[in-house]
């Protein structure tokens, strides 16, 4: 790789780093022809999954192009999640496999960000462990990536920057979008709940809510630029602007956006139960262009185990909200998470848990066995009850929720739903309902973007069959 004098390193701003960068391949033999390019994987949430867009947008601008294959790319960047202990196990796992790519292309340059380097003790086992990773940095300096990228390419030492102090929001960072008519548009960054369990709060930081007037011109960008489905991103989106002096919260935030003309449907994630509001339901009963749909972790069923997670509810105020949900809206779907084998569970907790997915009937849940995070208070806890209980106490609750989807879906059968056509299957178009359901239909690749009114026409536990009456 090529080595420059310190003296070349001094801080310049954005553009000029972008700029320089592009003149680094360019002068590389055939790099007044050929393209850089950038491997990106992405892993955990839908935040990471934004965050990476504007990593890409960055990269694009330094002339880069993607590729799928590792094996063609000047620069390798995995985007990494610390929510659960598997997710960092399976990063070590792939990283470890880019040693022997680094052997036989030195010039590759690996980089690894994200929530799992935030914490101090991964960022010291990559140093330690992964001499070959030539660039890691945090959650907070996403906007310095060009920054970094530079002087991992033209110094001496490898560059790791994660930095504790809290992130700031800053704005116009380019973005390349996966998607062609779905979006994502983060309102908000970090979380102040700090859950016992969680280790979020740590590597994003306390809560910072975006300008509303810079999230509106965005939101009506997207809308320009023929985006069909617009989800609002934040680690706790009902406490969007608590933290600002704009006097803009959640569900004016909905109304606003759900003002901009157009043909489009706003979903939003994640919420939590302690921070919604009968005002926030009777928005979205407001708002024709939000989806009857609610992501509402409620975690567990029981109030002890809610108090030792530090969730700020208890059952019984979650099943009031589900309640009032639903007398406002009117065929509104929840979906949660939630966490089996929390430190200290008994049978009789997870028992509740069972009662409160009865009561409320999730259309889907995403389930988890805990996972200890370093530096939790949870991971501090006895957690006396064996993984073999845990395991089959998981099982019990997914059979569960199967016999519940299977009962709903089973409902649907003969209704007509205006949906989303998402893609294109293997001789089938997946459809989704405002809901957040899936349908199956049958139908031409041209229909891929568009509303389409579709009749249910057959169910199973998970999936629905369908077929499109009408293009709109």
């Amino acid at each position: 790789m090529q080595k420059t004098p310190k003296d070349t390193l001094a801080k310049l701003d954005t553009g000029q780093y972008i700029e320089r960068i592009r003149a680094f391949y360019q002068s590389r033999p055939g790099g007044d022809i050929s393209l850089p390019l950038a491997h990106v994987r992405t892993y955990g949430c839908q935040q990471n999954v934004s965050d990476s867009e504007h990593i890409k947008g960055m990269l694009a601008q330094m002339g880069f192009g993607f590729t799928e294959d590792p094996e063609q790319a000047d620069l390798i960047l995995f985007n990494t999640c610390a929510v659960r202990e598997h997710a960092e196990d399976r990063v070590f796992g792939n990283v470890g496999a880019l040693k022997s790519i680094k052997n036989r292309r030195p010039h590759t340059l690996i980089a690894l960000c994200g929530c799992m380097v935030q914490q101090e003790h991964v960022a010291q086992k990559i140093k330690n462990s992964y001499p070959f990773v030539g660039l890691v940095f945090g959650t907070h300096v996403l906007h310095r990536f060009p920054e970094l990228l530079y002087n991992a390419l033209m110094g001496q030492k490898r560059v790791f920057e994660t930095p504790d102090h809290e992130g700031a929001i800053v704005e116009d960072i380019p973005v390349q979008r996966d998607g062609k008519f779905k979006a994502w548009l983060s309102v908000m960054y970090g979380c102040n709940n700090f859950c016992t369990y969680c280790i979020v709060p740590y590597v994003r930081g306390r809560e910072r809510s975006r300008d509303p007037d810079r999230i509106l011109d965005e939101a009506r960008g997207l809308v320009r630029d023929g985006y069909r489905e617009i989800t609002l991103l934040g680690q706790n989106v009902n406490s969007y602007g608590r933290d600002a002096a704009h006097g803009v919260d959640f569900p004016e935030l909905l109304s606003r956006i759900n003002d901009i003309p157009g043909d489009f449907l706003i979903r939003f994630m994640t919420s939590h139960p302690k921070d919604a509001t009968k005002r926030l339901f009777d928005t979205i009963a407001r708002c024709e262009k939000v989806a009857r749909h609610f992501h509402l972790p409620f975690q567990s069923g029981s109030n002890r185990i809610l108090k030792a997670m530090n969730r700020g509810y208890t059952r019984e105020q979650y099943l009031e909200l589900i309640e009032y949900a639903r007398s406002a809206i009117p065929g509104i779907s929840f979906t949660s998470d939630v966490i089996v084998g929390f430190p200290g569970e008994t049978r009789e907790d997870f028992d509740r848990t069972l009662d409160l997915i009865r009561r409320v009937g999730f259309t889907s849940l995403f389930t988890f066995i805990y996972s200890p995070r370093k530096g939790t208070p949870a991971s501090r806890l006895d957690d006396p009850v064996p993984m073999e209980e845990k395991t089959a106490w998981f099982k019990e609750m997914t059979d569960l929720q199967e016999e519940i989807a299977a009962a709903h879906s089973a409902s649907m059968v003969g209704k007509t739903r205006r949906a989303l056509i998402e893609g294109a299957g293997d001789g089938f178009l997946e459809a989704r309902l405002s809901e957040n359901i899936v349908v199956r239909v049958e139908g031409g690749p041209d229909a891929v973007g568009r509303f389409a009114m579709v009749e249910i026409t057959g169910a199973r536990s998970w999936i629905l069959t369908g077929r499109i009456t009408e293009i709109l």
